[in-house]
This record gives C-alpha cells, sequence and structure tokens, in this order.
C-alpha cells in the first residue's frame, strides 16, 4: 500500500465503518457478529499466550477468518487488539513481507500451513496498513461498549463505590 494522507486515511477508515451499518453503539461481540455476517464466514477470537513479537494476528483461511491476540493482557488491551486485526480485516490488508504459510509455520507451528490464506502480525506502526488499522481500532473503540457492562473494570470500580455509598 502507498502512503496515504490523514484525511485520506480519515476518509478510508469512516467509510469502511459507515459500511457495517452497525448502530451508534455496540459491543466486541455484535461487531464480529456483523463483520462474519457481511463477510459470509465465521470470525473466531482465539485468546493466546506469549505471542512475543505481536500482540494480534488476523489470520484469514478459506472458510473462516481467525483473529488471535495476547491473553495475558488487560481486557481493555485484549479488546483494542482484536479491534485493530478486525480494522485489518475491514480494509483487506495483504502482508507484505512473510508469506502465510511462512508466518503461520513460525507463529501458529500447530495449524496446517494449508488452511492459511493470509496471516498479518502487528509489531509496529510504521506501515500505512497498521496506521489505517490502528486508526480504525480507535474510531471502532470510540463506539464499543462493554458486553456485559458490570464486569468491565468501570463497572466494577461503579458497583464499588455505589455499594460504599449505601452503607455509609
Amino acid at each position: 500500500m502507498t502512503r496515504i494522507s490523514r484525511r485520506g486515511l480519515r476518509r478510508r477508515c469512516t467509510t469502511a465503518l459507515r459500511e457495517l451499518g452497525l448502530p451508534d453503539t455496540f459491543d466486541l461481540p455484535a461487531l464480529c457478529a456483523a463483520l462474519s455476517a457481511s463477510r459470509g464466514r465465521p470470525l473466531r477470537r482465539m485468546p493466546v499466550p506469549g505471542l512475543h513479537d505481536v500482540c494480534g494476528l488476523w489470520i484469514a483461511t478459506d472458510s473462516a477468518d481467525l483473529i488471535a491476540y495476547e491473553q495475558h493482557t488487560s481486557a481493555p488491551h485484549q479488546d483494542h487488539i482484536v479491534l485493530h486485526e478486525i480494522g485489518h480485516v475491514l480494509c483487506d490488508h495483504f502482508p507484505a513481507t512473510l508469506s502465510a504459510a511462512e508466518q503461520a509455520r513460525l507463529l501458529l507451528p500447530g495449524l496446517d500451513p494449508a488452511l492459511i490464506r493470509r496471516v498479518l502480525g502487528r509489531t509496529g506502526y510504521s506501515s500505512t496498513e497498521e496506521r489505517e488499522a490502528e486508526y480504525l481500532a480507535s474510531l471502532l473503540g470510540e463506539r464499543t461498549r462493554p458486553a456485559d457492562p458490570d464486569t468491565s473494570a468501570t463497572g466494577r470500580l461503579r458497583s464499588a463505590l455505589e455499594g460504599g455509598h449505601r452503607g455509609g
């Protein structure tokens, strides 16, 4: 992908988001379901321990999209990683360096490379594709609410504070 201006980046990302046809706010499972429906294939999220050099991966097979994310990080960080990888899906990015089979062999040795069409992993934000996916993740994050607000960090804090006021 060639270098893109900030205005072009913003326009491309807002168009991709608008085309999903989501409500003003949504949770991550609803986003994944909408994306799955629009692509006509399941999108599965997979927590993976110890991804090391990358926080997340988008793995496209012939029959599904898999998003692997670092298991040993906070829930908000996990959500952001998934949103970033969804940004790659929405923008239909392709890796520029290693082939999908090479990346799969290095990162997910237990997965049959013949099943993989594409793998994208994030290690930095220098490429246009990474900037685009990160910007789209931020736009998605602004509209995403926790699936169960009572289990979010904010929900737990609110509940703890409200509980303290009732007793005193």
